[in-house]
């Protein structure tokens, strides 16, 4: 049995399907049901996916089919509608990327979560869940290294990095070091200086003058691939 909000989920994604033959992207279906985050979005589609109801297409944005429709949901009942001014409000004439539900930022090879390494520059791009990403400009790196594994950075992992040059303490940033390394790192003052935490304890803190030390941006999700 379906909870409300699965059915009701369920509901806006096959109307969506028969009118344009195209699912709906996750703002749309957040707004739509009116949640806070798109969070809530992903966790009612797992449930509805594992549950058979529907299966998400491979290597295709917004690509979502509808498997099986629960008895209430049938077409010889009336089929449970979500109000036409509701789906309206949320389909401006201009959707934003953003608003995708996959959406490929640049991979900038990859960075240290141990001791600095170059930072390459890469031309590879990455598809990422729009729901990973705020506003602002993004870019990815693998992260080499294991120094930030107890804030479950791994190696491995692909860090979804936002563009700044400004950190607040203890926020987890992108720091070129003398314009040559970069690191993966927590960012603190100490006194006059600049520390770079890691997150194991095998690891030692990394101390700078600030002029050694550049915010390329800060850490603002990640990606990891299961083999």
């Amino acid at each position: 049995m379906l909870t409300p909000k699965q059915q009701e989920l369920l509901s806006f994604i096959q109307i969506r399907l028969e009118e344009g033959g195209v699912s709906p992207s996750f703002e749309e279906m957040k707004d739509a049901l009116d949640l806070r985050s798109k969070s809530g979005i992903h966790r009612l589609i797992n449930a509805l996916e594992e549950r058979g109801f529907i299966r998400r297409l491979p290597n295709r944005a917004r690509a979502l089919e509808v498997l099986k429709l629960p008895d209430a949901m049938h077409r010889a009942t009336a089929p449970i509608i979500v109000p036409r001014p509701a789906i309206a409000a949320v389909q401006p004439p201009m959707l934003p990327t953003a608003a995708n539900d996959v959406i490929e930022i640049p991979l900038h090879g990859r960075i240290a979560a141990g001791v600095p390494i170059e930072a390459m520059e890469g031309q590879n791009m990455l598809s990422v869940p729009a729901a990973l990403l705020g506003a602002g400009d993004h870019y990815a790196l693998e992260v080499s290294g294991d120094s930030m594994i107890e804030a479950g950075i791994l190696d491995g992992d692909f860090a979804l990095i936002q563009r700044t040059e400004i950190a607040r303490e203890g926020q987890i940033v992108v720091a070129l070091i003398d314009e040559i390394e970069a690191t993966l790192k927590y960012f603190r003052r100490d006194g006059s200086r600049v520390r770079l935490d890691p997150a194991n304890s095998a690891y030692e803190p990394q101390v700078y003058d600030p002029r050694q030390v550049r915010i390329q941006g800060k850490l603002a999700g990640l990606l990891r691939r299961y083999n």
